[in-house]
């Protein structure tokens, strides 16, 4: 923790907190304070946009290739700090070591990827119609950005937007959540070394994310919002963009269905429910939240996804032999056993888990609910948690309906070995991803985001840097 930056990094340099405020860090496995760090306000923001807006144009006419190279400088110094990483992510979120050093492979993978993409930006030339002008398209980028990561994945939820970000030649303040700021800093200090600019990134971690952030996007400079986090907050942020027009994707929460038709190879099943609803102890906008299993298979997949998921071992992330670590915190704690409670009261049954450990720490135990009903609270709320809700259904018609009666169109899961059955059924889900036969759909190479109230945009595959571009339309008369 002794070399992790601590402080503001603006303009290339880190900086205190203009008024001296400081926010404490805490380790989810123990409830302890791990270090403190600058907590930006207003000043600090606009100190933050001021070094952005200075660096664009500097940075918009650097060379493709520069970029692309820096980017892969980035991925590079972060495969090599694997360990370190994840060290350093385990402890200000709680995962388990495993499951950090895989976070960075794949946060690395975005530097690589949108490193890649950079020297692939083109435009076009045509003939208009009525043949009096030449149409030029050519491709810009947006402008100064702002970026807004979450809590669960800190370190890839930063290079999912840094990576497009400097590959099309934005520049950019980052504001990570303030459980998890330390892996943002670490990355700062990674670009820097691998070249970026000064100026070209800004991190500024803050307790007072409303002071800090509503002035960038009502002011008019910022010209780009990337946010990934709840639904509820991107409203928010949504209407404070509308006044300066700022260009937004939003990738918001989630609602996933998880579908296992009576047809399913249950192996399968249970091993896709595991990634799905156990990757970072189910705190991920695309767990698994609703399983819909058909009523002749639901005992014994009920049966089986038990027996998995009481095996696993909860514990500090660091310990050996851990595969659940602790909830970021005792409120994520806390709804987590509200939702499970409210359920049991109307009649849900506990077939594994369930339970608060005493102790130090916001752990809470892998669970498998059956038998809930579709009036239980869980069912409309991200669980955000271990927790497997399992509802019975008997015909195609009844589930598809049912996974759609959401706001949220984020993920859906779908299993059966029947061809025609999972094209029709995944066309007719009202999500923006589906995972057919499995429980993994995120990869850098791939479009990430959803519909409805999970979001605008995509991150991540070849439209990743579409989000950071605008379109120049150049009319050249034919002569």
């Amino acid at each position: 923790m002794t070399d992790t930056p601590t402080q503001l990094f603006i303009g290339g340099a880190w900086v205190d907190a203009a008024d001296g405020a400081t926010m404490p860090v805490d380790d989810p496995a123990t409830g302890e304070v791990l270090c403190h760090v600058a907590d930006a306000g207003p000043k600090d923001a606009k100190l933050a946009e001021d070094a952005a807006v200075q660096a664009q144009e500097e940075w918009a006419r650097t060379a493709p290739r520069v970029r692309s190279e820096i980017l892969r400088r980035a991925y590079e110094i972060i495969i090599e700090r694997t360990d370190e990483l994840a060290h350093l992510m385990t402890a200000e979120m709680g995962k388990p070591l495993a499951e950090a050093r895989g976070e960075v492979a794949y946060a690395a993978e975005f530097f690589r990827w949108f490193s890649e993409e950079a020297v692939r930006i083109d435009g076009g030339l045509a003939t208009l119609p009525d043949g009096r002008n030449r149409m030029l398209l050519s491709r810009r980028p947006v402008g100064p950005c702002l970026l807004i990561t979450p809590w669960n994945f800190p370190l890839a939820m930063g290079t999912r937007k840094i990576g497009p970000a400097v590959a099309a030649g934005c520049t950019m303040v980052l504001k990570p959540a303030p459980q998890t700021p330390l892996s943002s800093l670490a990355l700062a200090a990674i670009l820097k070394e691998a070249g970026l600019p000064d100026g070209v990134l800004n991190v500024v971690t803050t307790s007072r994310a409303g002071e800090v952030c509503e002035p960038l996007l009502r002011g008019g400079r910022i010209r780009k919002l990337s946010f990934t986090g709840s639904t509820a907050v991107g409203q928010l942020l949504l209407a404070q963009s509308a006044e300066a027009v700022v260009r937004t994707s939003m990738e918001l929460g989630g609602n996933a269905p998880f579908i296992v038709f009576e047809d399913a190879d249950l192996d399968k099943a249970v091993d896709g429910a595991m990634v799905a609803k156990m990757r970072n102890m189910g705190e991920a906008c695309t767990a698994a939240n609703r399983f819909f299993v058909h009523r002749s298979v639901a005992q014994e997949f009920g049966r089986r996804l038990a027996e998995r998921m009481g095996a696993l071992v909860v514990g500090p992330g660091t310990r050996d032999g851990v595969d659940v670590g602790p909830l970021i915190d005792r409120a994520g704690r806390a709804k987590v056993e509200e939702l499970v409670a409210d359920a049991v009261e109307r009649g849900a049954r506990v077939l594994v888990g369930g339970r608060t450990p005493e102790g130090p720490g916001c752990f809470y135990p892998p669970t498998v609910l059956t038998d809930v009903s579709a009036e239980s609270r869980l069912m409309d709320t991200e669980i955000f948690g271990p927790v497997a809700a399992i509802l019975t259904f008997d015909d195609e018609d009844e589930v598809v309906r049912r996974a759609n009666d959401t706001p949220w169109g984020l993920v859906g899961y779908v299993f059966t070995e029947g061809l025609d059955r999972a094209l029709r059924v995944s066309e007719r889900l009202e999500v923006g991803m589906v995972g057919l036969n499995t429980g993994l759909v995120s990869n850098p190479a791939a479009p990430f985001g959803g519909v409805k109230q999970s979001g605008l945009g995509r991150e991540g595959g070849r439209v990743g840097i579409d989000e950071f571009l605008e379109y120049q339309y150049l009319a050249v008369p034919v002569r």
